[in-house]
């Protein structure tokens, strides 16, 4: 049995991570400072149902918070974290850009230092797919240069990835930076498409589709995910001819779809057609995006096994019966 700090515990990812975790055997401290990003009783009941595992500790706190966080560390001693907290969204690091910094930044820069003098073996954390900006090349392959975000959403992932680095190089801490790939699924986030989109439908509202539809996503459906971050939590970075203990994955399908297949699929799903407001690009955001997902599966076998199709029949039936609708 290990004990793992999961930061962001309350959120999509972290709250079926953490769930997985337990299910192994491990110990899970969760950490979330709960904020009203998004519909913060949705956060509550995700930790209303992992607060009922007597191998689950939840600690609310602020990443920003550094002595808090250096006493949390210090008092606990994990052997691993994974860092998923974050200041999530494209579109909101416009309206907002301090949230990103206080959270991505200064937040990831104490996980760090907490890690660092408290012998975590391995630090694992979320990057996002965003970094990749305008890349034009796909799929979007983790050889690529990165070096040209396209929102500061994008940017403090990519910053994260080079702080990760620097401690592993300086400090000998292993660290694995995940890219993750449009994640969807149950128990959702309510500012994504499938969400927005599902409340829109039946509550007979148009759903804004951006560049007039002519949008590819790498949808991920979130056991995959877990998958994945499971697999790579558990193959820990090693030194190598004066190369740092770093890695860095993308997380995906590796099988983009068009987003008017996916509204085509939902309305399948629910029964009911959508009105559309094709509306133009939104700043920041790309018009695909592309897994190449053949490190991670050449290292750890990962492969993703839920076709869109099933995850969305997924996501509308728990929808469904946690909204009574």
């Amino acid at each position: 049995m290990s004990r793992y700090l999961v930061t962001g515990a309350a959120g999509f990812i972290g709250f079926h991570l953490s769930r997985r975790l337990m299910e192994r055997g491990e110990t899970v401290v969760g950490l979330d400072n709960l904020n009203d990003y998004y519909d913060v009783s949705l956060k509550q009941a995700r930790l209303e149902i992992l607060n009922s595992e007597s191998t689950f500790e939840f600690q609310p706190l602020e990443l920003a918070d550094r002595d808090a966080v250096s006493t949390l560390f210090r008092q606990q001693k994990f052997d691993a974290v994974i860092h998923l907290a974050a200041q999530a969204g494209v579109r909101y690091s416009l309206e907002n850009p301090a949230a990103y910094i206080d959270s991505n930044l200064v937040g990831f820069g104490n996980i760090l230092e907490g890690c660092r003098h408290n012998d975590v073996k391995h630090l694992i954390y979320a990057s996002s797919s965003s970094v990749y900006g305008s890349n034009q090349k796909v799929p979007f392959s983790v050889e690529d240069n990165v070096d040209h975000p396209i929102s500061l959403y994008a940017a403090t992932k990519k910053a994260n990835e080079l702080m990760a680095h620097t401690y592993s190089h300086l400090y000998q801490l292993p660290t694995t930076g995940l890219r993750f790939f449009t994640v969807y699924g149950p128990w959702g986030r309510p500012d994504m498409a499938l969400f927005k989109f599902t409340k829109a439908i039946l509550d007979g509202q148009p759903i804004d589709v951006y560049n007039h539809g002519n949008m590819r996503r790498d949808f991920t459906y979130i056991d995959d995910i877990v998958e994945g971050v499971i697999r790579t939590a558990d193959l820990v970075p090693v030194s190598n001819n004066n190369l740092a203990p770093y890695s860095v994955y993308n997380i995906g399908n590796n099988k983009p779809e068009d987003l008017m297949e996916m509204i085509h699929l939902l309305e399948d799903a629910l029964g009911q057609v959508a009105e559309k407001n094709m509306l133009p690009m939104q700043p920041g955001d790309v018009p695909e995006t592309y897994a190449d997902i053949e490190t991670l599966s050449r290292d750890t076998g990962f492969r993703p096994q839920t076709p869109l199709a099933t995850g969305i029949s997924k996501f509308v039936e728990w929808y469904r019966e946690f909204y009574n609708v």
